[in-house]
This record gives structure tokens, C-alpha cells and sequence, in this order.
């Protein structure tokens, strides 16, 4: 009898616990990339996004849920509940700014859900774009920022920004490989979700699980099939004018805009539709018919996935949130071969501002800025055995923010999130859960702030601060901008004259938290000037591998340049470059630093070298057609270490150069190492 007690004990706290283990809820982050607010139908949008939708009547939305205005900051605060700033990502991976607010790059001070959530029991799986790794670093395969390293068990997709969706390079838990032949970006990421969830729950059992789903689309190049192109090809020929109203009064109808509400009008840069000759009609209306297919796909692959998991029957006790990183994309991309627009691999093209004003609808501004058309995300949430049946396709009136979806994910997993991981000491959550909105209760989310280049804002309650700076130019008090976002959700009438006690306070507020995080100083240079003097910062010391450098090998010389990981010269790293059959031509070996560089600038190059004998090499400073040589000077090497400089060159004109090292004159059996190259940028 003791033995069957014994043995009735152990089966009711097996199925106790399989209980337990399958209270906790499967969660997944869905995010797409550069949607606006108003490009799908559960928020106003014609696209046909039934799939989407679909979450959205079976669960609830946010009429007022925020982003961080931009790719890197979004995915850095979404996946560590943290602000940018405090996560590394203050602004993006193009560039390590000298500050580790501004590295470009996820840090230790942070953990991700993933890393939370693998210490409640689940498993965790990420496909699609990460872009929370200088991308000098995902140059040189530095792998400590990548999914696998923070927290994931599975990993596809793509570690940098963006890609062309036919032929982009891929990126399977560590590996890099490039796409197979009739690949699509999107359809692969969907059909790898799809295939992480049918694994997962035929090898798992029970064993909850997190998947984040970071799709590329509809971010720019405008890429997708003709079949899913001529949904779309003639609709949009009515235009934009048309299209923006049409989509307000929708937003009306759903309840998501007040009656009253007035739609900010169509950007003053932006033509009236009627305006245009017909060619140019029919050229804008196939950009956002491409676009409007890229979105589609997406759709599409949210349905298999939402499939899958009724067909494992994991759909009820699924937390989905599905949201968008950024606003509208007004930002003009046209660098491919071809110019055509028509969705094929050899264009490279966007939507540009004329569209990106309709997906702002009815909000002012872009992507980039901290006005409500940059920040402000859809936000569908769906989960029915946590959320109540009663709530089912109606509206969250409080406004959230991206750290929240960290604190719900902690607090449905019955997580603890980390006062230290790793050895590391961890900033605390920033964010409050969402679980009292699923039950109609409020969260009393309080203060939210914003900075990224410089466009700042603060939430607390109905009032929202905000100001937008031009690049080049610092924030300036008299640009702060006052809304009640309440009587006004779309920043329509400026308050700031009336209320300036309330504009000072809440300038205060973001002053006093922007040095918290060490938001200082913000920085307001454009993209590529900024992304230019980071390229004048050679990796030289070789501690992202050979990131950043271009590494060239004739076929008919045998040899390698590589990285030494022995502490040959001064530190862990060095470059080490061996022939084993020499080549006939001074450039059959060679590794390239490219920047750009203006007239009157002043330089002077720095190594050090060694050698396992006696050899020489050629380092120049030169215009990348080989044509102009600042410097070129033979360096003796030796198996003693020797530091050299040059002397200092000035540049004759603007344009791009680079800094050159040449082997292809060494010796059989040579080997020399090279550290600590330096391009030293003298003051004028």
C-alpha cells in the first residue's frame, strides 16, 4: 500500500507540474521595420493584412503606444526593457560614438528578455534582423553581441540593418553564408518561425517558449514579387491626397481617432497628387504598391505562424504582441544598378516622403523625429487564456512604451529579472507590465522620455513635450513644443505659450534624466558624417579581426592575411600575413582602410611590426585608384618589434583614400605581423 501511495504521489506531481509548466505562456514579439502607424486595417490602412488583423479583433490594441524613433534604439530598448542610452544604442550600429552610451553596440550592462526568460524554464528562438552589433564588428565575425550570445538558442536572420531581400548575406546561429537561389527575406524569416514552433513543440512537450520575430519588412529596398506587386498596382494611382483621407476617416470610424480629431496636413515639401504628369503618377503609385506587398508578405507569414500554433494547440496560451520600431520612413534610397521601379534584386530604392506622409496619418513627421508620426506604433496584443474575452477588439486608452513589453514578459513568466548577470551589475527595468490592461485596469505607466539626435520629448500623463532639431544644429528651448495629448492626440496645437510653467517643468524633467543616462553630448551631424570620422578610427589594434579592413589576394599567390591571437606585438591581437608562394605583383596581397577625407587635412600613419625573419612590405596613404600617393614608404620588419611613424601629408582635395598595406613582393615563407596601426588626424 505504501508503495501505491508512494507511486500515485509521483503521477499527481508529474501532471501538477506538466500543469504548471503549461500555465506559463508562450510569448512572441513580433516587429516590423519602418511600418507607419496607419499601413495596416486594424489601424486605418488598405493593405490587406487580414492575418493581423485578425490578432487585433481577437485581442486588444493601444491607441498611444511609443517607440524609440529609430532601428537601433527601438530593437536595443525592446529587447532590454531599458532606455537606448542605458543599453549602448543611443544612437545606431553605423558608429561607436567614444562614449558607451554611443557604442553602436548591446552591452553588459543590460540583459535581454532571452536571457531573462532561459532562467524561468523557456526556450528561445529569434529570426530576422538584430542590428544591435557595430557593424565593424559583424565585418570581423565579433560574435559576443549576437543573438546566440545574448540569450537565444536558435538564431536566422540578419545581424546587420537591412539587406536585399533576394540576395542577402544570412546568418544561421553563428554562421554567415550567403542565400540560396529563389530566396525572398520574408517568406524565409516566416517559414523559420514557423519551423522553430513545429520543433520546439514536438522535441519540448510542454516547455514554454519565446520567439522574437524581427521582420525587415517593409523597410527599404522596395523589394517583393510581381504576383503580390499587381494586388496593388493600381490602387495607389489614385494618390496620395486621396489615400491620406481616406485612411483618416477609417481611423475615425474604428474608434482610434476622435470624431473631432483634425488630420495635420500633407507635408509642405510634398506635392498635391493632382499635380504630377501621369508618367510620375504611375512611377509613385508602383513605390507604394511594392511597399504595400512587402507588408503583405509579412501578413502572410503572420498567418502561418498563427497557424502553427493552433495546430499544436498553443495558440490560446500564446502571448503575441505585434508592433512597428519606428514611424514612416521618409528617408530617399536610390542606389541600385537599375532605376526602374519594379521590385526586382538589382533596384535599390524607397517609398520616399510623399508615401511616408500617408503611414504617418494623421500625424506630423517621420522615423528619426520624436513628434507622434516617428514614434508612435501600432500595438496589437493577443493572448486568450490571459487576456479578457470581454476586452476582445477594443482600444487600450493609456499610453505604453517599448520597456513595458520587458516587465509584462517578466511578470507572465514568473521571472526574476537580474540585479547582476554574468558579473556584471544590471541597470533595473525601466519599464511597468501591460497585464493590468488585459484585464481593463490601469497600469499608471507615469513618465516617459525620448532623445535621439538631439528630437527629445517627454510623456507624463496627457501632456507631451516635444521638439525637433535640425542636423547640424543644437536643441534649443525655443523649439519645445507643448501638446494635451488627450483633447489633441495629433500635436495639432501647440500649447507652449500658454503653459510655459509646465513647459519648463517637464524640460527640467527630461534634462535631469537625459544626464542620468548620459545621454550628453547629443550629437546632430548626418548619417554619413558621422559614420566617416568613425572610419578614421582604424581598427588597427585588431580587436574586432579584420572588421572594417578589405583584405585582397591574387589567385596565383599562396598566402593569407589572418588574425594572430598570441599577443605577438602588444596586445591579444595582431595581424599576421604569411606567403607560402609568392605572387609577381606588388598588390597580389594586400589589406585596405578606406575613408573619406576633405581637403587640408593633415595626417601621419603609426605601426608597429615584426618579423619571423627579415622582410619588408609598403605602407601608403593613397586615393583607392592607386593614382595619388600621399605616403609610400618601404617598412623593414625584423623578429624584433619596431613602432614607426610617418611624416605628416596634407590632402589636396576631397574625396575618398586609404591607407595600404602591400605583401605581394614578400618571400616564400615570409611571415610579418602588424599592430596598433593608427591614422592620426593632426589639428590644422
Amino acid at each position: 500500500m505504501k508503495y501505491i501511495k508512494l507511486l500515485v504521489t509521483s503521477i499527481v506531481a508529474i501532471f501538477s507540474s506538466a500543469s504548471m509548466a503549461q500555465k506559463k505562456p508562450n510569448i512572441i514579439v513580433i516587429l516590423a521595420d519602418d511600418m507607419g502607424f496607419s499601413d495596416i486595417g486594424s489601424y486605418g490602412g488598405e493593405i490587406q493584412t487580414p492575418n493581423i488583423d485578425k490578432l487585433a479583433s481577437e485581442g486588444i490594441r493601444y491607441k498611444q503606444f511609443y517607440n524609440a524613433a529609430r532601428c537601433c534604439p527601438t530593437r536595443a530598448s525592446l529587447v532590454t526593457g531599458l532606455y537606448p542610452h542605458q543599453a549602448g544604442m543611443g544612437w545606431m550600429a553605423a558608429a561607436d560614438l567614444g562614449t558607451p552610451e554611443y557604442q553602436g553596440t548591446i552591452n553588459n550592462k543590460c540583459v535581454t528578455i532571452a536571457e531573462v526568460l532561459k532562467t524561468a524554464g523557456y526556450s528561445t528562438y529569434m529570426t530576422g534582423k538584430w542590428h544591435l552589433t557595430n557593424e565593424r564588428k559583424i565585418d570581423g565575425m565579433v560574435t559576443d553581441s549576437w543573438p546566440m550570445q545574448r540569450g537565444f538558442d536558435h538564431y536566422f536572420g540578419i545581424i546587420p540593418g537591412g539587406a536585399n531581400y533576394y540576395t542577402p548575406t544570412l546568418y544561421s546561429n553563428n554562421r554567415k553564408y550567403p542565400a540560396p537561389a529563389n530566396f525572398y527575406l520574408t517568406t524565409a524569416i516566416s517559414d523559420t518561425s514557423v519551423k522553430y514552433i513545429d520543433q520546439h513543440f514536438s522535441q519540448k512537450g510542454t516547455e514554454p517558449m519565446f520567439m522574437y520575430v524581427a521582420y525587415t519588412s517593409p523597410h527599404w529596398p522596395l523589394h517583393a514579387l510581381q504576383k503580390d506587386i499587381d494586388k496593388y498596382k493600381d490602387l495607389y494611382k489614385a494618390g496620395w491626397d486621396k489615400m491620406r483621407r481616406s485612411r483618416f476617416e477609417r481611423q475615425k470610424e474604428l474608434g482610434l481617432m476622435p470624431k473631432d480629431a483634425v488630420m495635420s496636413p500633407r507635408d509642405e515639401k510634398i506635392e498635391a497628387w493632382d499635380s504630377l504628369s501621369e508618367e510620375k503618377k504611375n512611377e509613385m503609385a508602383m513605390r507604394m504598391a511594392i511597399y504595400a506587398a512587402q507588408i503583405d508578405v509579412m501578413d502572410n507569414g503572420i498567418g502561418k505562424i498563427v497557424q502553427k500554433l493552433k495546430e499544436k494547440n498553443q495558440l490560446d496560451n500564446t502571448l503575441i504582441f505585434f508592433l512597428s520600431d519606428n514611424g514612416a520612413c521618409a528617408e530617399f534610397i536610390s542606389s541600385g544598378k537599375s532605376k526602374e521601379v519594379d521590385g526586382r534584386e538589382d533596384t535599390f530604392e524607397s517609398y520616399r516622403i510623399n508615401w511616408a506622409n500617408v503611414s504617418s496619418t494623421p500625424f506630423k513627421e517621420y522615423k528619426h523625429f520624436t513628434h507622434e508620426g516617428g514614434i508612435a506604433t501600432p500595438l496589437i496584443v493577443h493572448w486568450p487564456k490571459g487576456i479578457a474575452s470581454s476586452l476582445n477588439n477594443k482600444f487600450v486608452g493609456e499610453y505604453g512604451h517599448l520597456t513595458d513589453i520587458m516587465a509584462t514578459c517578466v511578470d507572465v513568466a514568473q521571472a526574476s529579472y537580474p540585479s547582476k548577470f554574468r558579473g556584471n551589475a544590471i541597470i533595473p527595468m525601466q519599464g511597468k507590465s501591460l497585464v493590468p490592461h488585459f484585464s481593463g485596469k490601469s497600469n499608471n505607466r507615469g513618465v516617459i522620455y525620448w532623445e535621439h539626435e538631439a528630437n527629445i520629448a517627454v510623456r507624463d500623463g496627457k501632456w507631451k513635450l516635444v521638439a525637433k532639431t535640425a542636423e547640424n544644429e543644437e536643441l534649443s528651448k525655443d523649439a519645445l513644443e507643448l501638446y494635451d495629448m488627450n483633447a489633441d492626440p495629433v500635436e495639432m496645437h501647440n500649447l507652449a505659450s500658454k503653459y510655459p510653467e509646465r513647459v519648463s517643468s517637464l524640460y527640467e524633467g527630461w534634462l535631469k534624466w537625459a544626464r542620468s543616462i548620459n545621454a550628453f553630448p547629443l550629437d546632430t551631424r548626418e548619417y554619413n558624417i558621422r559614420a566617416q570620422e568613425y572610419r578614421k578610427q582604424v581598427n588597427g589594434s585588431f580587436d574586432d579581426n579584420l572588421g572594417g579592413w578589405t583584405v585582397k589576394k591574387n589567385q596565383a599567390l599562396r598566402g593569407s592575411i589572418d588574425v594572430d591571437t598570441t599577443s605577438q606585438i602588444s596586445g591579444k591581437n595582431s595581424a599576421r600575413i604569411s606567403v607560402t608562394e609568392p605572387g609577381e605583383r606588388l598588390a597580389a596581397l594586400s589589406m585596405n582602410w578606406r575613408f573619406a577625407s576633405k581637403k587640408g587635412e593633415k595626417y601621419m600613419i603609426r605601426l608597429k611590426t615584426k618579423a619571423a625573419g627579415n622582410s619588408s612590405y609598403i605602407l601608403r596613404l593613397e586615393k583607392p585608384s592607386g593614382e595619388a600617393k600621399l605616403i609610400d614608404q618601404v617598412i623593414n620588419a625584423s623578429d624584433k618589434v619596431v613602432s614607426m611613424n610617418t611624416g605628416v601629408v596634407e590632402v589636396s582635395e576631397n574625396g575618398p583614400y586609404q591607407l595600404s598595406l602591400y605583401f605581394g613582393k614578400l618571400n616564400r615563407g615570409d611571415v610579418i605581423w602588424v599592430d596598433d596601426i593608427d591614422l592620426i588626424k593632426l589639428r590644422n
